[in-house]
């Protein structure tokens, strides 16, 4: 069996790193200003939001803790991740066109507004705190991945793959962030099902796991199926998704409030469809690689023994691409709430256009930095699921409950918003250090606690009333559709060089796997490979013809 990445599969790591450079650089002539490197001047198509937002809000993680809990227990692990699907539909159905209307540069932005600075900058950091724990993980995640496949050191991998997600960041902003997200979930799709059919080939059909492990095919097995469980996880997923502030930017980035609801939806049903793909060889390598010693790491090793070369260097590509699109886009909305929230509201609210994109480039390098620094730790908290489950439970519900409930109620007002924050995260440190309390039992009380607090003193205390004026316009706002004068269009020009570029990046992924394919021609994952490579050179001719009819009409005006 090959235990690590071949001279094959850095050659296929070289080009689709290539590609990603050649996207990040083609994206420098969108960037005029601060409000097209944060939210694309509100002109992302909404099918490309829709996509990235999916790219954004998963990452090696899924491959990682996720199929961890697939070779652990099953099938309750695609139950588990189901959680985001009711999380996205619900809240872009509620949220979406309130969003959309508040038209925010950052997420956070809204809350000055709605409350008073104190409660922004409370937000601010709090929430920069629980987003870069978040990204360690994911980081961390990535780290592992790379470890498995590569003789690099966990440390070394933490580095190299921050340094390179950090630089394509920093080089396009939004819309680099979004364009390769496009292309690498069409890339990671193909790479994930080329595996799929592998693993149960090799297992000899679905019958197999039925016969061999039929605990492991029930929906709710293991401690993480308990009903209990699962609620809390569900509804912590429903708040952390909904306060996410990468969630809420795609929404700014697209034209109107009916494509950041189409945003959402079409996210919700890409994680409904394509979770089982992600997490059905893991569960097959239970049975095929029974005496793993690390459960996270069963999906790469199952690709290292079935994928050839060449192959697996593309599958080891779109595991990274997963990661890089999941950090870019979080790298991107933190380095605009340093941007606008911290270095433009606190230091300098003169700052020239100009001197603010030097600042999100130095900020988005910054959290690059950090990152890097932190994932390293991130092995001494449990392992990937368990870190990310602890640190959301802890800071994600009391500074998702100001943040999210803000944008629907007016009653709530500042000093509601910070004792929520303040007293639910000081209650979720304490109730998370009781061994003798779950950590489902735990996140209720602390979520009861939150709400209480964000509520009463609501009641028993009136906001002064220059803050209600704010708030009473704020809400007139985001209850006001959109007139079409608001909403912002891209030119034709703009949309063929878009189509060129997905056509040139369809050439170079079909050329990847089909140069792949070559040697390993003759056996079945050689020949998938190649199936895939044609796929994408149809795609391109489609969207080649496509550019065709967009020139004509350019040339016609």
């Amino acid at each position: 069996m090959v235990t690590h990445l071949q001279n094959l599969d850095y050659i296929a790591i070289g080009i689709y790193i290539l590609l990603m450079a050649g996207i990040g650089l083609s994206f420098g002539w969108f960037i005029k200003d601060t409000s097209a490197y944060f939210k694309g001047n509100s002109t992302v198509p909404w099918y490309m939001a829709a996509i990235s937002n999916f790219m954004a809000l998963k990452s090696s993680f899924v491959f990682v803790a996720y199929a961890g809990i697939a070779y652990q227990f099953g099938l309750v692990s695609i139950t588990v991740f189901w959680s985001t699907v009711p999380a996205v539909i619900i809240g872009s159905i509620i949220l979406a066109k309130r969003w959309r209307r508040a038209d925010l540069t950052t997420p956070i932005e809204y809350l000055e507004t709605r409350y008073n600075l104190s409660v922004r900058q409370i937000v601010t950091w709090f929430g920069l705190i629980m987003r870069f724990l978040d990204n360690m993980v994911r980081l961390y995640a990535i780290g592992l991945f790379i470890t498995v496949a590569t003789p690099l050191s966990l440390e070394w991998s933490i580095v190299i793959a921050g340094i390179i997600v950090t630089v394509f960041n920093i080089l396009g902003g939004v819309w680099s962030v979004i364009v390769m997200g496009t292309v690498q979930f069409f890339i990671l799709i193909l790479a994930t099902l080329i595996l799929l059919p592998l693993s149960y080939q090799e297992l000899g059909g679905m019958d197999v796991l039925y016969q061999r492990i039929p605990e492991h095919m029930t929906w709710f097995n293991g401690p993480k199926g308990n009903l209990f469980w699962l609620f809390v996880f569900y509804m912590m997923i429903l708040i952390k998704y909904n306060e996410n502030w990468t969630f809420i930017q795609r929404f700014n980035c697209v034209r109107d409030e009916k494509q950041a609801l189409k945003v959402g939806v079409v996210t919700g049903i890409l994680f409904f469809v394509f979770t089982p793909v992600f997490f059905l060889p893991a569960l097959a390598a239970r049975v095929i690689l029974p005496n793993l010693a690390d459960p996270e790491m069963s999906y790469v090793a199952l690709s290292l023994k079935l994928l050839p070369a060449g192959i697996m260097g593309i599958l080891f590509s779109s595991m990274f691409a997963a990661t890089m699109s999941a950090l870019n886009a979080e790298y991107n909305v933190m380095a605009g709430v340093l941007t606008n929230d911290v270095y433009k509201r606190l230091i300098n609210p003169n700052a020239k256009e100009s001197s603010l994109l030097w600042v999100a480039r130095i900020s988005t390098g910054l959290i690059g930095m950090i990152m890097i620094m932190g994932a390293v730790y991130i092995k001494h908290f449990g392992g990937a699921f368990e870190a990310n489950k602890l640190f959301t439970g802890i800071l994600a519900i009391p500074i998702g409950v100001p943040l999210l409930l803000g944008i629907l109620f007016k009653k709530p007002n500042s000093l509601s918003s910070i004792l929520t924050i303040l007293i639910g995260v000081i209650t979720g440190i304490v109730l998370n250090t009781i061994p003798t309390i779950s950590w489902e039992l735990a996140t209720i009380i602390e979520t009861i606690i939150c709400l209480l607090f964000y509520f009463i003193p609501a009641y028993l205390m009136n906001e002064e009333p220059q803050q209600m004026a704010r708030t009473d316009a704020f809400f007139t706002k985001i209850n006001t559709p959109l007139t079409e004068a608001e909403k912002p269009t891209i030119s034709q020009e703009s949309r063929k060089s878009m189509l060129l570029l997905f056509m040139i990046s369809a050439i170079v992924a079909g050329g990847l796997f089909i140069s792949m394919s070559i040697p390993s021609i003759n056996i079945y994952s050689g020949q998938l490979s190649f199936a895939s490579g044609v796929f994408c050179l149809i795609v391109a001719v489609i969207l080649w013809v496509i550019s065709k009819k967009k020139l004509m009409v350019i040339t016609s005006k």
